[in-house]
């Protein structure tokens, strides 16, 4: 059963969290060096080891009539083999455009598309096929990106076969859609001034150019946290993920993030955290615990 979506009024815009599927990886390489005995704990493993994973994603829509509307996200999309399938637990009827339609979100409505990276769980909705080819998801969207990671994406930089695709670049390609943004800033200006504003933070370490999104709200402050803390089992210092490119520097990115989270009163939403997405950091002195919220 797909979740129902969740929606947040930050002041101004409005955020709500959105299915982009499931999978399972395994959990050996999901926490590094983190002991079997420890991180099973908390986040049981199946017989092949593996542990159910979410990918979640947000569509932010401004409250004035404007019309920007901008996914953040777009999970592991639908173009696998049969044994991919399998291995990953992927659904192919179950991911970011289906929720999409099913809450009447017309993907032609989609200004732009922000994602932290682009490995195929985060980047696979941004293309589909239809027609008898593979077309964009979004086909009147800026999709944007940072430029270290996009060039590392289309190098294949990175530790894992085959997690850059192909099939989900290309065809934004050919249809000049991609933005590539600089380092930190404002990856989607305001509509009109004084309105929210989504701002890249630098947070490299489970690849070079990962970033992570905060959503500036009137009221309130929203940070899609990305791959530098993929579930609420991650938060201590030395669970890093065996994918990640850097590890020391993950470490910290996360902590950089949650300090600034835990002063000033950021929401976040955890990319691959499947039962509570939506939590807040809390200083318990000697680290972080991340507290589920109430939308």
């Amino acid at each position: 059963m797909r979740p129902k979506p969740v929606r947040i009024d930050l002041g101004g815009c409005n955020v709500t969290l959105l299915s982009g599927g499931r999978l399972r990886l395994d959990g050996g390489a999901m926490f590094g060096i983190i002991p079997k005995a420890l991180w099973s704990r908390t986040t049981p493993a199946d017989d092949d080891n593996c542990i159910q994973l979410a990918c979640n994603c947000l569509l932010v829509e401004w409250q004035s009539d404007t019309a920007r509307r901008v996914i953040i996200e777009t999970g592991h999309g639908a173009k696998y083999s049969e044994k991919e399938r399998r291995i990953f637990g992927i659904d192919p009827a179950d991911w970011l455009l289906p929720t999409l339609l099913a809450g009447g979100i017309d993907p032609l409505s989609i200004s732009d598309v922000v994602l932290t990276h682009l490995h195929f769980d985060h980047a696979g909705g941004l293309t589909h096929e239809a027609g008898g080819r593979v077309q964009p998801t979004f086909p009147r969207a800026r999709v944007h990106v940072q430029r270290r990671e996009f060039d590392d994406a289309r190098a294949n930089f990175g530790v894992m076969t085959n997690t850059y695709r192909e099939e989900n670049f290309a065809p934004l390609d050919a249809a000049g859609a991609w933005s590539l943004l600089d380092g930190p800033g404002v990856a989607i200006p305001a509509p009109r001034p004084g309105e929210p504003e989504i701002h890249a933070l630098h947070t490299p370490g489970h690849t070079r150019g990962h970033q992570s999104l905060l959503v500036a709200g009137r009221d309130r402050r929203l940070l899609f946290v990305g791959d530098v803390m993929p579930t609420r089992a991650h938060v201590g210092a030395p669970y890093n993920m065996g994918y990640d490119l850097f590890p020391i520097d993950n470490r910290a990115s996360k902590r950089r993030l949650l300090q600034r989270a835990v002063e000033e009163g950021w929401l976040l939403v955890i990319d691959h955290e499947p039962e509570t997405p939506l939590v807040q950091a809390v200083s318990d002195g000697a680290g972080y615990r991340l507290e589920p919220l109430n939308p």
